[in-house]
């Protein structure tokens, strides 16, 4: 007696040269994230096999370098002065300080740094003493990265010429959802800072939080954002909630581990040349969950003992996870 045979579902055929924006309509990603689990995750893998080594992964180091008094109103972000969340603000960093911390991050493996100060948006000045401390990172043979908050016209071409090679301003969510978690900025003002980094040559590092309340259509909105950006983010960070006391987030239901997997498996369908990094969260994933990930198309990492403000797992934790898996890194 055979077995039935399975019958899986077309893939989307590729797209001309001259289709439209919207490359990945919002029924189309729900449609993905319907998928059956095992579906899924064999169409993302395909997917990554097409574009990288399904066993490389590249290790990133986060530094918050300004902490802390931020004016907008982030309801996840414990550095928002309006939340009683024990963060206290700081001065940006000298940059002896920032360099030992990269010379460490170098040391243990990572090959990108990236710098990140609360602020709504630097001035000028800001701007100048950041372009030191990216010129002294790139300097030790770093890629670098940063993220400040909201650009002016010419910010990121100082920037540029001072070696950035990326800069990471998320959308956050869907924006239908936006409003919902962000009333100090407008979904447009990320979209005009995005535009700028692009205009100036500099790569973009964009991507999202799940786990704030949104649905899973929100999950797909937040996703199709991302894709429909022309072009879409080099680097995209999926960053799983970690609820902060004192922020207006605290308390929710957990999003279901599998869901955060799926997430991860339709970024990379839908973005298949992007770095698809994980970001917070993984301390409270565990390896099963982390496995998936990088089974569903995750290939990089934000790798230390703490991203920002919250817990990361530490490098020996993540050597010992990558062995297990026989990963390489980059």
């Amino acid at each position: 007696m055979h077995a039935s045979p399975v019958h899986f579902q077309p893939r989307p055929a590729p797209l001309p040269v001259d289709a439209p924006a919207e490359r990945w309509p919002l029924a189309a990603i729900e449609a993905l994230f319907a998928l059956p689990f095992a579906e899924l995750l064999f169409r993302a893998q395909t997917v990554h096999r097409e574009h990288f080594d399904p066993t490389e992964v590249q290790l990133s180091t986060l530094l918050s370098v300004k902490t802390g008094g931020c004016p907008e109103n982030c309801a996840y972000c414990p550095q928002a002065a309006e939340f009683d969340t024990g963060v206290e603000a700081s001065k940006l960093l000298e940059p002896a300080v920032v360099l030992d911390a990269a010379r460490r991050a170098q040391a243990a493996g990572a090959t990108r740094f990236c710098m990140g100060a609360a602020w709504r948006g630097p001035k000028d000045r800001d701007i100048e003493k950041v372009a030191e401390l990216i010129a002294a990172v790139k300097g030790l043979g770093l890629e670098t990265c940063a993220t400040l908050g909201m650009l002016e016209d010419g910010h990121a071409e100082s920037l540029r010429d001072a070696g950035l090679d990326y800069y990471n301003h998320n959308l956050d969510t869907a924006p239908d959802f936006y409003g919902d978690i962000i009333t100090t900025r407008a979904y447009q003002d990320r979209l005009d800072t995005l535009q700028r980094v692009r205009g100036a040559g500099v790569k973009v590092c964009c991507g999202g939080i799940v786990g704030m309340g949104e649905s899973r259509s929100q999950r797909a909105g937040l996703i199709g954002a991302l894709a429909n950006l022309d072009p879409y983010p080099e680097s995209v960070p999926i960053n799983h909630l970690v609820q902060v006391e004192g922020t207006p987030l605290h308390g929710l239901e957990p999003l279901d581990p599998l869901e955060f997997v799926r997430t991860i498996a339709v970024a990379r369908i839908t973005m298949p040349q992007s770095r698809v990094r994980l970001s917070a969260g993984r301390q409270e994933m565990g390896e099963a969950v982390q496995a998936l990930c990088f089974a569903a198309g995750a290939n990089s990492i934000f790798y230390g003992d703490k991203l920002l403000t919250t817990g990361n797992p530490d490098v020996d934790a993540d050597r010992t996870l990558l062995a297990k898996l026989g990963m390489t890194t980059s």
